[in-house]
């Protein structure tokens, strides 16, 4: 999956495409459920790069504004002229998300993600909740970096969730979390014993189908982290307008 709106930012060109294919919608010359041009002509027309156009389709593909056919081309989703216009400058405000929303968002997204794993999930998926949190007791416990397997135990948790739509914003945040993690190197000294226990709390929760628990469970887990991102959220932008 690609992460549009995290990863892969604009580059001027992008925002040029873009602004560009919101022009040609303003002025009608390409309306809702009309079949986009090719992506040479689209380069040509534009003055721009044929894969800096494949990208911007992408990406509006990506946020439901475009939509591609096989064998048949790329239209205009049926949108109002009016929601095609707004969402395409909002996408040409997005900014990149810094550390601290990121966590926000998963904190928000987990505690209902949580709740419904611990109604929903089938035995098979238990095991894998609990597959991960072996994987990662043991690399805590070997003194190694287990980011990685704890951003994975909290993955299986939300594919327990049956919500496919929490589950792909999840995915999508993930690898960001992920890459922040590795930089500042965030919860280094907070890799203990004590993080084991309460990943086992959390999955006890679930195992006993009981949703409240877990969400009480899942919201001390995160207190630490989140408690850390404020103390750290100065150095995170000193250390960004170093490098």
């Amino acid at each position: 999956m690609q992460e549009f709106g995290l990863n892969n930012f604009k580059s001027s060109e992008e925002e040029e495409i873009i602004q560009k294919l919101k022009e040609l919608i303003t002025s009608k010359k390409l309306k809702p459920g009309d079949r986009l041009p090719s992506e040479r002509k689209l380069s040509e027309e534009f003055g721009v790069s044929r894969g800096n156009v494949r990208e911007v389709i992408q990406k509006l593909e990506f946020y439901g504004l475009l939509k591609t056919l096989p064998q048949s081309g790329t239209f205009v989703a049926n949108l109002g002229v009016p929601a095609l216009s707004g969402m395409i400058t909002d996408i040409l405000q997005l900014k990149k998300p810094d550390f601290k929303s990121l966590v926000e968002s998963r904190i928000m997204l987990e505690m209902q993600v949580v709740a419904l794993a611990s109604e929903r999930r089938t035995k098979e998926q238990l095991k894998n909740i609990e597959e991960a949190l072996i994987a990662y007791k043991n690399k805590v416990e070997s003194n190694e970096s287990a980011v990685e397997e704890d951003l994975m135990f909290h993955l299986k948790i939300s594919e327990a969730s049956g919500n496919p739509v929490l589950n792909t914003l999840m995915l999508i945040i993930t690898p960001e979390i992920i890459t922040n993690f590795e930089k500042y190197h965030v919860c280094k000294n907070s890799m203990t014993g004590e993080n084991i226990i309460e990943h086992q709390q959390i999955y006890e929760a679930i195992k006993e189908k009981n949703p409240e628990k877990a969400k009480r469970e899942l919201q001390f887990h995160f207190k630490t982290l989140y408690e850390y991102c404020n103390k750290t959220e100065t150095l995170m932008n000193i250390n960004e307008s170093v490098f």
